[in-house]
């Protein structure tokens, strides 16, 4: 199960550390370079994952009992030791990337600030309490309290306050504000160059911000005395704004943005073909070498007591060796029997990429059909990626409940949000459509769905109400 779900990104990380640590498991010689392939032809019946691999040998016959039970006393160090956890005087150096981070940033900006010792470790103590989206969401009074207790350095809040606004005035822009209103207005402030559109933007947000955020403009433009155009010119001056000025200065390691598809599924001649991403699939073997010493160990003295350690120690490397290659193949079945049967119950979506074409499917439905558990199931639709034609998508995807139509049959409810979406983004912006009136259009295409559920939908989404998606 731990080897279900492990990503195809990670796997091949898994299996070389697996032929690190076990030195009777092996790579076919012919494949040792293709573990980093992106393809792999497809498995057409189980008996692809049924192969002899050699493990089923002569060494399954010998029998260790006149090493176990050789009346000495002592027991073997394999013994003594448990394969399922580390030793504890391991010392394991991970990999880490190398980059400057955003808190690096402003300790440089805060090196060119001409400070006494004192005061620097009061301001390293606010740069360290500084989210990483840039905002600093600790307490003044919590923040002495931890210089007090912890470096031993008594101070006031106003000293503190006082430092703050020095580190508000690096960059980037908006950085160690408390809330978003705060960020907001250092950006407005520093920009500020005479532009009366700037001033007017700071008025609305130092005494209408809670208005502006429910886009309530008419009480703006009634309290400020703006006109249309005047709010226009507010309103570009702040979404211009970053609202998390840390957020762009961290770099993203692209390698972990990108998706490895497990699976790919193909159309040919309106055939659909599926194949399973060669990662998942390496060519392991059992060390021919070990099954030998094991072989020539069994022919010799069985009373010399490092011989038997060495026995023990190769039957044991052998059994794990086995047993992973076996994992490793019913990891392999699992997951074609597992999208191989999406595939099929979505087979038009899978034709066309025509979203309102998928079928309601729970869990269950796969459960059944491929005699899984349903727990089994949602490892692998939680965690695997399949490309089609029409894009990349994560299993889970597919899976969505019903809803009834006018005529009693029963739809996706991802066909539903997929109509409400196209309702929503072909809407008038300055008219927005409410969820009462989604309601009656989705009701008046045979949907039968109440308005609360609509706003559910909406809200799965992440689309805003109507008064909120308006445009001036």
């Amino acid at each position: 199960m731990k080897l279900l779900q492990v990503p195809t990104a990670n796997l091949e990380e898994r299996i070389k550390e697996e032929l690190e640590e076990n030195p009777a498991l092996e790579v076919t010689e012919d494949h040792e370079d293709g573990l980093g392939d992106e393809t792999k032809d497809e498995f057409d019946s189980k008996e692809e994952y049924e192969e002899a691999d050699g493990s089923e040998d002569e060494y399954d016959n010998i029998d260790i009992s006149e090493y176990v039970n050789d009346g000495d006393d002592e027991i073997a160090d394999y013994k003594l030791r448990d394969d399922n956890y580390p030793d504890a005087d391991e010392d394991r150096v991970m990999p880490h990337r190398v980059e400057n981070s955003f808190h690096d940033l402003l300790l440089d900006q805060l090196g060119m600030l001409v400070v006494d010792d004192r005061t620097r470790r009061i301001a390293e103590q606010i740069v360290g309490s500084i989210d990483d989206d840039g905002y600093l969401r600790r307490e003044t009074a919590s923040i002495a309290d931890d210089l007090a207790f912890r470096q031993n350095i008594e101070t006031s809040e106003e000293e503190i306050e006082g430092l703050i606004k020095k580190i508000q005035q690096f960059d980037p822009a908006g950085v160690a504000a408390r809330d978003l209103q705060e960020c907001l207005l250092i950006q407005l402030r520093r920009k500020k160059n005479g532009s009366k559109s700037v001033d007017m933007a700071i008025d609305v947000l130092t005494y209408y911000f809670d208005e502006f955020t429910k886009k309530h403009y008419d009480k703006i433009q009634r309290g400020l005395n703006l006109d249309d155009e005047q709010l226009k010119e507010v309103i570009n001056q702040i979404i211009k704004l970053n609202p998390k000025p840390g957020g762009d200065v961290t770099e993203v390691n692209k390698a972990e943005s990108y998706v490895i598809p497990d699976f790919f599924i193909t159309n040919t001649g309106g055939k659909l073909e599926l194949s399973l991403n060669s990662k998942n699939a390496p060519d392991l073997r059992i060390s021919e070498g070990y099954k030998e010493m094991l072989k020539e160990y069994d022919r010799g003295s069985k009373k010399d007591k490092r011989q038997k350690e060495a026995v023990l120690f190769i039957k044991q490397k052998i059994d794990a060796a086995k047993w992973f290659i076996d994992a490793i193949k019913q990891r392999q079945q699992t997951l074609y029997n597992t999208m191989h049967t999406i595939m099929d119950y979505q087979h038009d979506f899978f034709l066309t990429g025509d979203e309102t074409t998928l079928r309601p499917m729970i869990l269950k439905d796969i459960a059944e059909r491929t005699a899984l558990d349903i727990s089994t199931v949602s490892r692998v639709a939680n965690s695997k990626f399949v490309q089609t034609e029409f894009g990349t998508y994560r299993l889970k995807f597919f899976f969505s409940e019903s809803l009834s139509t006018d005529s009693g049959e029963e739809v996706s409810t991802r066909e539903v949000k997929k109509i409400l979406s196209d309702l929503i983004e072909g809407e008038s912006k300055k008219k927005p459509l409410s969820d009462e009136k989604l309601t009656e259009l989705l009701q008046d295409k045979g949907y039968n769905i109440a308005r609360r559920t609509v706003a559910k939908y909406r809200e799965q989404l992440n689309i805003p109400v109507a008064r909120l998606r308006k445009e001036l």
